[in-house]
Formats: C-alpha cells, sequence, structure tokens
C-alpha cells in the first residue's frame, strides 16, 4: 500500500496538483475487500499503480490508475487495467465502471470502454464514466 500510496502522490498530487486530502478514501484506509495493484518496469522498480473495489453487486470500480511519467506508454498502464479487471472476472464480476480523466479516455477506449454517462469536473479535472462488461 505505501508503493501504491507514493506513485499516486506522485502522479495525482504533485504532477496534477489533486490536493493531498481528495487522493486518499475509505477505500485506502479501511475496505479490506479493495484490490490495489502494482506495476513494476523489468529491472523491478514500481512504476504504476491502481485499484478496484465493488460499489454494487457485480460491478468493479476502478479507479486511481496512475503510471510514472517516464514509464507511460510502456504498456504498464495497460497491463494493470487487464489485471485488475482479470481479477474481478475470476471474482465472478460482470461489469467493470470507471471515471477516466478526459485525457485518458482514449486509452480506456482502446480497451473496450464504452462512455457512460456526462462528464463531470472533479479535483479540477474533467472526467468522462466509462464502463465495460466482463467477459
Amino acid at each position: 500500500m505505501r508503493v501504491a500510496c507514493d506513485i499516486r502522490t506522485r502522479v495525482f498530487v504533485d504532477e496534477q496538483g489533486v490536493p493531498l486530502a481528495d487522493e486518499f478514501d475509505a477505500h485506502d484506509r479501511t475496505d479490506m475487500d479493495a484490490v490495489h495493484a502494482l506495476a513494476y518496469d523489468q529491472a523491478g522498480a514500481p512504476i504504476g499503480a491502481g485499484r478496484y473495489y465493488v460499489p454494487e453487486p457485480g460491478t468493479a470500480q476502478i479507479g486511481r490508475m496512475s503510471v510514472l511519467p517516464y514509464a507511460r506508454g510502456s504498456g504498464a498502464g495497460a497491463a494493470l487495467l487487464q489485471a485488475l479487471m482479470a481479477d474481478a472476472r475470476r471474482r465472478g464480476l460482470t461489469r467493470v465502471h470507471l471515471y477516466a480523466q478526459v485525457a485518458a479516455r482514449g486509452f480506456y477506449l482502446k480497451a473496450g470502454f464504452h462512455d457512460d454517462g456526462a462528464l463531470f469536473w472533479d479535483a479540477g479535472i474533467e472526467h468522462q464514466p466509462m464502463t465495460s462488461a466482463l467477459a
């Protein structure tokens, strides 16, 4: 958890200006069912983090997807997303929902997600609700 929090702080707080108080929530502090994942580079250094929790039966809510700037484009984000989705599928979940930063919308479209609602602002960043079925 400490490694994931460090990556998220570097990406969301330091790089994107999200207030530290907004970055960490109950799914980080007390949700023992939340699933957290890390991505590592070939040298074994952690370069990405993501998580999901179950807000309603059958649905995984993916969020806090973050990859350090120097590792973007390496496939780490796609690997994290696929690992989280595979874990949710193994647990019997049938749908994945997330709130994509608009700048990352193309990444999620490429992964098979589609828009699912109106754009909204959170922490000064525009987001697009998106969803995908877990086959």
